[in-house]
Parts: C-alpha cells; sequence; structure tokens
C-alpha cells in the first residue's frame, strides 16, 4: 500500500497595464496580475486591483482554500506572514500538511475496515480516480460531467492552471489540496502526486485530479492513468477544452479552414532544463499551411521563432500570444512572427500565455493589421 510519507508540500509579483503598442489587446478591459503577500504589500498599492484568475503559487487564496491541511482556520488572511520563495518552503509544506493527510486516510481506511462504504458489512473496494480537464479558465466552458464530478469528491488535487472561479464548484465537504508547479518550484513532484492519489484510492476516497485545459494535451495525465491503472486502481478521465480550442474560439480564430490551414500542431515550448531553446522543432513544423500552437512558451519563443523561419516559415506569418485566455484578465499581442517575441516582451505578458501561429489567426476579427489582407487570404484559398 502507498505511504503518505512521501507526501510532499509565498513571493510577491505584479505587472503594470501595458496599452502602449497597438497590437496589444484586452477583450475584458482587465489587464495586469497583482498578486500580494505580506513581503509585498508596500508595494501593492501600486499594482492594478486584477488579481490572478489561477492560483499562484504562494498566494494567500490557495492557503485559504487548503487551510484544512494545515489545521490551520483562516481567519485573516491579510495578517499572514507568508514566507520568500526559498528552497525550504516546499519541504516546510511537506512537515506541516503530512499530520492531516495522515489523518484523513486514517478516517477513511477506518470506514473500509468497518464495512462502512455500503452500509453492510461486506469489503470494499478502492476508490475511484477521476482526471478532470478544467478547460482554460472560464467556468463555463466546463462539461456538465466534470461538474458533477467536482462536486461529489472527497478530496481533489489541483493544478495552478485551474480558475479560482472553477473551483467555486467544489462541493463544502471536499479536501482540496494544491499540487500545482511553476518554473523553479514544484509544490509535488510528479512521483509524490501519485502517490497521493494512490493511497486515498486505495482507501476508498473518490479522489479527484483536477487540471487546466484537457488532462490528456500536455497535462501529464497520461502518467498519472498509466501508474495507477498498474496498481489496479480505475481511472475515469473526463475531457475538458484544451486552451488551443477555447482560446481560438474566443478571438475567432479557426485552427483549421479550407485552403488556408489544412491541419493543427501542438506543441511544448518547454526547454530542457530550464534553457531558452525549445526542446524540438522539426522541419515539418514550419508548414505555411499549418497552425501551430504552442503552450508554455514564453522563454523558449525567441529561439523556436528563429528555428521556424530559418526552416522557410515566412517572417511575416500571423502570430498571437494570448495571456490568461478566457479569463475576465485575458490581454492579447498580435503581431507578425518575426516581431512577436519583441511585442511579448514590451507587453510584459506573463504565463500562462499560449501563443498561435499560422495564416489563420489573420482570420480573427481582431487582427489589427488591414482587413484587406484577411480577406485577400480567403479569396485566394
Amino acid at each position: 500500500m502507498a505511504l503518505v510519507n512521501r507526501v510532499s508540500g509565498f513571493s510577491s509579483c505584479s505587472v503594470s497595464s501595458h496599452f502602449g503598442k497597438a497590437k496589444t489587446f484586452g477583450l475584458n478591459p482587465i489587464c495586469s496580475l497583482n498578486c500580494t503577500s505580506s513581503s509585498s504589500s508596500s508595494s501593492s498599492s501600486s499594482s492594478s486591483s486584477s488579481s490572478s484568475p489561477f492560483t499562484e503559487k504562494h498566494s494567500v487564496e490557495r492557503y485559504q482554500r487548503d487551510s484544512w491541511v494545515y489545521n490551520t482556520q483562516v481567519e485573516d488572511a491579510s495578517s499572514w506572514n507568508l514566507p520568500f520563495d526559498s528552497n525550504s518552503v516546499r519541504e516546510n509544506d511537506i512537515a506541516l500538511q503530512l499530520p492531516e493527510l495522515k489523518k484523513m486516510l486514517g478516517v477513511l481506511r477506518e470506514k473500509r475496515e468497518s464495512g462502512g462504504c455500503d452500509g453492510g458489512g461486506g469489503s470494499c473496494g478502492p476508490g475511484n480516480v477521476y482526471l478532470v480537464g478544467t478547460g482554460p479558465g472560464d467556468p463555463e466552458l466546463l462539461t456538465l460531467k466534470a461538474v458533477r464530478v467536482i462536486q461529489s469528491a472527497h478530496l481533489l488535487l489541483y493544478d495552478r492552471l485551474v480558475s479560482n472561479d472553477v473551483l467555486e464548484f467544489v462541493g463544502p465537504d471536499a479536501r482540496l489540496l494544491y499540487v500545482g508547479k511553476t518554473a523553479g518550484y514544484h509544490s509535488r513532484t510528479q512521483e509524490e502526486i501519485h502517490e497521493l492519489l494512490l493511497s486515498f484510492a486505495e482507501a476508498g476516497a473518490t479522489v479527484v485530479r483536477l487540471k487546466g485545459g484537457d488532462p490528456l494535451v500536455f497535462g501529464r495525465g497520461g502518467e498519472e492513468m498509466d501508474f495507477l491503472q498498474k496498481q489496479g486502481i480505475q481511472v475515469k478521465v473526463i475531457p475538458g477544452i484544451t486552451a488551443a480550442s477555447g482560446i481560438a474560439a474566443e478571438l475567432g480564430i479557426p485552427l483549421t479552414h479550407r485552403g488556408i490551414a489544412n491541419s493543427v500542431r501542438f506543441l511544448t515550448g518547454h526547454s530542457r532544463k530550464g534553457g531558452t531553446d525549445p526542446l524540438f522543432v522539426a522541419e515539418n513544423a514550419a508548414d505555411p499551411d499549418s497552425t501551430l500552437v504552442v503552450y508554455m512558451g514564453l522563454s523558449t519563443l525567441p529561439s523556436l521563432a528563429l528555428k521556424l523561419m530559418h526552416h522557410g516559415l515566412p517572417s511575416n506569418t500571423p502570430a498571437v500570444a494570448v495571456e490568461r485566455g478566457t479569463t475576465p484578465q485575458q490581454r492579447l499581442v498580435f503581431a507578425e512572427l518575426k516581431d512577436l517575441a519583441d511585442e511579448i516582451s514590451s507587453a510584459e505578458l506573463v504565463s500562462p500565455t499560449l501563443i498561435v501561429i499560422g495564416k489563420v489567426v489573420a482570420l480573427s476579427p481582431f487582427w489589427p493589421h488591414s482587413s484587406i489582407e484577411a480577406s485577400l487570404l480567403v479569396e485566394a484559398k
């Protein structure tokens, strides 16, 4: 049986509004990030009142939501002393959370042993694990099945990109546990997430693993499913609208369009070991008749753009970068491929940002260049 003793476990940031570039858009007039802690309260007055729609790694909201596991009732969040980022933060979280996690496991196991799971004296099988995609952020994009499962869960392990609005659907008696990852900070390793899912499923709990977008599109859902199935745990996947589909629809961009784009390719912008070079760019990713969607590509975009142009993608290919797509805090940067990295830097876009590259971008009603250009593109198909 999996053991919880492998289970593992605040910072400031502000980005000012930026409207200086004609190509920078906010479909909703909220366009800055403001997450504060005690270490940044002195500078928070200069930040916009708009907060992140997602769970930032050391936000007060995260610790309020997960207060049960710290055995702490949060009454006045503004008085919390949230620590600076350091190597010890994760280890401190592990130590603080472990007693309550073990206590919850003990209650579940005692219930199983007493036959309390079905009201009789028979034995109980393991619980179920649901991998649930929550879409790009807008709670109205959730599926009905996702809402039903979220409301019935005992324990929900949620990622950073599960929006705060989506978490409002969680039942009042459920327990939430943040297992999000950001560059340079993983609140849980992937292996520790596996062990959490296994431990609570073996104890008979209904465990929901909440992931932004779709769990099987750059969500590592396949790894979690494979691990659990090998341990005899049933895993059910509830798909979500992946960011590419949700954000493209929001902007009126058809990912494929007859005569313009006959295919679409999803690419991770992640680098090896935190570098600035994308993992891999095949020559056929530079196909001018295809649409390229780059997830998690802010840091590697300059190198990626150069590689794409080197392989033959025209430098004037339309492109857009979308920060926090489908949420009220959404911001956009439209540009030609050769200028996109500089425009993103000027606009100070932050993660999560999705990048769409291809001629179909010019079909968006928000494309800032000549509308004649888009008309000619369609007529030429």
